[in-house]
């Protein structure tokens, strides 16, 4: 009875198999909060970032992984001089509040590229930070050149502006919001009723 029962299952149970391997893939999204965003009575960084969820199709490793570039130390020097940059890990709620703009998916092998020149801004040749030049806008570019997006011209300081236009050159990535399901109006009462 055991083999028997088996047999009937093995089908279901590899059709399951292979329908839950197909689901796994890593979705990356860049995202920009427009201006200053304080919290707490802190100026929050970085204004532009990436964010990618999913699944590592090989692995199944999990991923919920978000990544900006900024200031070690944020202030008015950098007006002047340029710094040490640091590659932050903005936290669910900030990546909430932000403005998606481009999403696509990545395979496992584009992810790992996409993580390991995330983490190579954090190398002493990465890290320099220069407000005009070399900001958050300036790795969100290397990144989205990375995963094979164009991107529209930099240096920039509008984090909003510049993802705008590299959306505009992808429309293929362009972020949409996710499509709503037919919605259906209530019934008014008395109208259409018979009675």
């Amino acid at each position: 009875m055991t083999r028997s029962l088996f047999r009937s299952l093995a089908p279901a149970l590899l059709l399951a198999l292979i329908a839950g391997h197909a689901w796994a893939e890593v979705t990356v999204t860049f995202y920009a909060h427009p201006g200053a965003r304080i919290r707490g009575g802190d100026l929050l960084f970085p204004h532009a970032y990436v964010h990618a969820e999913g699944t590592v199709d090989a692995t199944g490793e999990p991923v919920d992984w978000a990544a900006g570039f900024t200031a070690k130390s944020p202030g008015p020097q950098l007006l002047f001089t340029r710094g040490d940059g640091v590659v932050a890990s903005p936290d669910a709620r900030y990546v909430d509040e932000g403005r998606p703009f481009l999403t696509l998916t990545l395979d496992d092998a584009t992810w790992y590229a996409l993580k390991a020149r995330a983490e190579w801004w954090n190398t002493p040749e990465g890290s320099v930070y220069d407000l005009r030049r070399r900001n958050c806008i300036t790795f969100i570019a290397d990144l989205a050149r990375l995963v094979g997006l164009r991107t529209a011209p930099e240096p920039s300081m509008k984090p909003g502006t510049f993802l705008e236009a590299t959306a505009a050159l992808n429309p293929a990535a362009a972020w949409r919001p996710e499509p709503v399901g037919p919605v259906q109006a209530p019934a008014t009462p008395g109208v259409g009723a018979s009675g």
